[in-house]
């Protein structure tokens, strides 16, 4: 099972009327779709400069007015559609521990893409499905190993930690919301699936909190804010692949909850011995 969200060009940098720089990660269309909103949420910094009422400029003089604030985010508005804005002067956001002294490259538009990207609106790329290459998905179709798709859209959250605060009782850390899809044929495969006594391998964190929200809840599309951390009992998976993930990371919770915590500390002591790599471009695991 994969998902086939496409990330944009998410990241914008933009000026004050005054001259004074400011950024902008888009995370959300509001009036509409990716393609035709003109209103957006998203994370600012600095925060200040997207008071309500406030106007910023883009490279092309495009003016975006800051709106209210939805928690963390703030919003803005355009005259047009921001799509063109994105695509003519956007950057992929790129994991923050991914540093670029020099700027971002242009490969970064392909290399931070999956081969299943269709459905443009992430703006952190299901980096499990970065291993997946022609040569790959030949040597499945051989085996006759059957394909699936979902769409999971990859919030600026996957990237937040649990706080201090919440060690003592990691339930109290508020889940992202993200927005997920599973078409009416991918729901039948998966039953099919399960009904012939087979396996359903999720192909990174993304597509199993999909699937997984969708059991609990019974919505085939909808807002996925489940938290999954050890105890959780799974609905549908048998199976994940999986990148290595950050401490304190909600997603080294859920690789937990599925294979067992003393298993996941053993993966990674082998890992960080045998020089293994780690998060967005690192090496991946399958969990059975």
């Amino acid at each position: 099972m994969v998902n086939a969200t496409e990330v944009i060009r998410a990241r914008l940098s933009l000026r004050r009327p005054t001259g004074g720089q400011v950024e902008l990660l888009l995370c959300r269309p509001i009036d509409g779709g990716v393609r035709d909103a003109r209103v957006w949420s998203g994370l600012a910094r600095p925060a200040s400069a997207f008071k309500r009422g406030r106007t910023v400029l883009a490279a092309d003089g495009t003016e975006l007015i800051a709106g209210e604030r939805l928690g963390e985010q703030v919003t803005v508005r355009s005259k047009a559609p921001l799509w063109q804005l994105m695509q003519s002067h956007g950057e992929v956001p790129l994991p923050p521990y991914i540093r670029r002294p020099d700027g971002p490259k242009q490969g970064d538009v392909g290399d931070y893409q999956t081969l299943f990207a269709k459905e443009p609106g992430a703006v952190a790329a299901p980096t499990a499905s970065l291993h997946f290459t022609e040569r790959v998905l030949g040597a499945l179709d051989a085996r006759d190993v059957k394909r699936a798709s979902l769409v999971l859209h990859v919030g600026p959250g996957t990237f937040v930690p649990v706080r201090n605060e919440h060690a003592e009782d990691i339930r109290e850390h508020v889940m992202h919301g993200e927005w997920y899809d599973i078409p009416e044929e991918t729901v039948l495969a998966i039953e099919a699936t399960k009904a012939r006594g087979g396996r359903v391998i999720g192909v990174g964190t993304t597509s199993v909190r999909a699937m997984e929200s969708w059991s609990k809840t019974g919505n085939a599309c909808g807002e996925a804010t489940l938290f999954i951390y050890p105890g959780y009992e799974f609905g549908v998976i048998d199976g994940m692949i999986t990148n290595f993930h950050l401490p304190r990371s909600t997603l080294l919770m859920m690789v937990s909850a599925f294979a067992g915590r003393d298993l996941i500390i053993a993966a990674y002591e082998e890992a960080v011995r045998e020089g293994y790599r780690f998060f967005s471009y690192g090496d991946a695991m399958l969990l059975l």
